[in-house]
């Protein structure tokens, strides 16, 4: 069996890992753009603050891949998938067969059209090991940096880089930052504690036109700069799946086994849907752990093994100059809300179900929450006044405070 994964980040392990525990010798080929070694990508911008190294960002050790058996080509693009014949063609000229076929393509960045951006000299994106290494090296104590993003991606970079320049500014066509996973509470809490860091917010706002290096937002506003940090947006790489065939909405559409509408064919990470059960929608679910979930469901059932992944929900653990994030599941519902301070806790329940969270400051025992989300737990089967002021387990039934222990098994 040749198995053939493209590319090489969470979701490619968690498939290689989910291909060995059924077929430990079938015939395994990571294809990746990127030279690097199986590296955390979220780990970039603590490597810019000085936090870690390239070694320590290694999502798995050096020798995973000879561990597993797998044929490692690292800094190769693919150019085309041909279905028909059951081969990847890369740009180099090889050609590799494939029996079983995963996307791991993950998603790249969105830039939309800007007066002037040509003009800017020094931009930059902020999703990769390279794009951070490129901008590091730009950096300087007097350096100057806008960046266009107020979401995940352009806060983290802002922490990262903070220290080592001048003045760090960032421009968002939203009117509150985080707009993905907090709500306005939330989100204008957060903002503070980042501007007590320095970080100057122009919120509600957009650059209307680049002049090299001054940036005029729509509201006359003038921003001189000496490096640009674009990080407006993603989209999942979805081109090669689609060349062949594979549905496609806003990510590559897959099954509850990661199957995509073809025979053989799979997906999983950033590049495709899954269904998110506290909206039974498909959706994008951007988050490490989980791809790794989604590839290791994908190799288990690519080897002929058994597995679902069917407790899908968006979930992000963060932190900001040290206030900690954590967010799960959606805000449509029965909102209880708690603020003291910059610590806030909101829960979203309906239909007798916890929805979502939101949790900021203190995030002690999420898990419990993200648990009964994942679970469908019936709400008036716990002691959830209790759960809402103190997640704990004395709140579940003995029944499931065993299950949770690990002492026994839930057959529902």
């Amino acid at each position: 069996m040749n198995y053939v994964i493209i590319g090489n980040s969470a979701a490619a392990v968690g498939c290689i890992e989910g291909i060995r525990s059924v077929d430990p010798d079938g015939a395994i080929t990571v294809i990746s753009k990127e030279p690097y070694h199986v590296y955390s990508r979220p780990l970039i911008s603590y490597l810019i603050y000085g936090k870690t190294d390239e070694q320590r960002m290694k999502y798995r050790p050096d020798s995973f891949y000879e561990d597993n058996g797998v044929k490692a080509m690292l800094g190769v693009a693919v150019e085309k998938v041909d279905y028909t014949k059951r081969r990847v063609l890369l740009e180099n000229g090889e050609q590799v067969p494939f029996d079983k076929l995963l996307f791991a393509t993950g998603s790249a960045p969105f830039v939309p059209p800007m007066a002037g951006l040509d003009e800017v000299k020094k931009k930059f994106s902020f999703m990769k090991l390279d794009d951070a290494k490129v901008l590091q090296s730009e950096l300087n104590p007097e350096s100057r940096v806008l960046i266009l993003g107020a979401g995940l991606i352009g806060l983290k970079c802002a922490e990262g880089i903070l220290r080592k320049v001048k003045k760090v500014t960032v421009v968002d066509l939203a009117p509150r930052i985080l707009p993905s996973i907090l709500d306005e509470e939330g989100s204008e809490i957060v903002r503070k504690h980042i501007e007590e860091q320095g970080v100057q917010f122009y919120l509600a706002n957009s650059v209307a036109q680049f002049h090299k290096n001054t940036a005029c937002l729509k509201d006359g506003t003038e921003l001189e700069f000496d490096l640009l940090v674009l990080a407006v947006g993603v989209r999942p790489e979805t081109k090669l799946a689609a060349g062949i065939g594979c549905k496609v909405n806003r990510g590559i559409l897959t099954d509850a086994h990661c199957a995509t509408n073809l025979p053989d064919v799979y997906a999983a990470g950033d590049c495709s849907e899954s269904l998110d059960i506290t909206v039974n929608q498909q959706r994008v679910l951007a988050l490490l752990p989980n791809a790794y979930m989604q590839g290791e469901t994908a190799g288990i059932t690519m080897a002929g093994g058994e597995k679902s992944y069917n407790k899908a929900i968006p979930m992000n653990a963060v932190g900001f100059f040290g206030l900690h994030i954590v967010t799960a599941g959606s805000y449509d519902g029965e909102a209880y809300v708690v603020k003291e301070g910059s610590n806030y806790k909101k829960m979203v329940s309906k239909d007798n179900l916890l929805k979502g969270y939101i949790l900021i400051g203190d995030v002690a025992r999420a898990g419990i929450y993200t648990s009964l989300i994942r679970e469908r737990t019936p709400l008036d089967s716990i002691d959830y006044e209790l759960i809402k002021e103190k997640p704990q387990l004395m709140a579940f039934t003995a029944a499931e405070r065993a299950v949770k222990l690990g002492g026994a098994r839930n057959e529902n």
